[in-house]
């Protein structure tokens, strides 16, 4: 089945991907592998620079949406701009894939998609395509 939209709701921890289009919906979940449970400061250091983000993880959340025509980014933290970063640099042509990046508390994969929904129907009104919307 083809999916023309995806969703990406990420944290530090782990990424809910849902692929969908009008009639149907698939989701997965990528965890880190990382045992950095926070990754805003360095342990013991005391400048309190940021940790790196997992780059292993950021990977993997980007080739989970390659084949996706539009994607949405959403997250309640930096993790979804460290996702777009590492797209940018590693992956250009899913970075321009990427119509939005949002601020979003972790909701219910059912409230994720429901929202991507209405977020896409009105970035494809914008370009005059009513594929969400039949």
């Amino acid at each position: 089945m083809s999916f023309n939209h995806s969703v990406i709701w990420i944290d530090h921890q782990e990424a809910h991907v849902i692929y969908f289009n009008p009639t149907a919906s698939e989701s997965e979940v990528i965890k880190t592998r990382s045992t950095h449970k926070n990754v805003h400061h360095k342990s013991g250091n005391v400048s309190g620079a940021r940790a790196e983000p997992d780059q292993v993880y950021l990977h993997e959340v980007i080739q989970a949406v390659k084949e996706s025509k539009e994607i949405l980014i959403v997250g309640p933290g930096s993790a979804k701009l460290d996702l777009m970063k590492h797209a940018t640099k590693h992956d250009h042509d899913t970075a321009d894939r990427v119509v939005g990046i949002e601020t979003v508390d972790h909701s219910t994969d059912g409230q994720l998609l429901a929202y991507a929904k209405k977020y896409f129907i009105k970035v494809d009104a914008l370009k005059g395509d009513t594929s969400i919307t039949g």
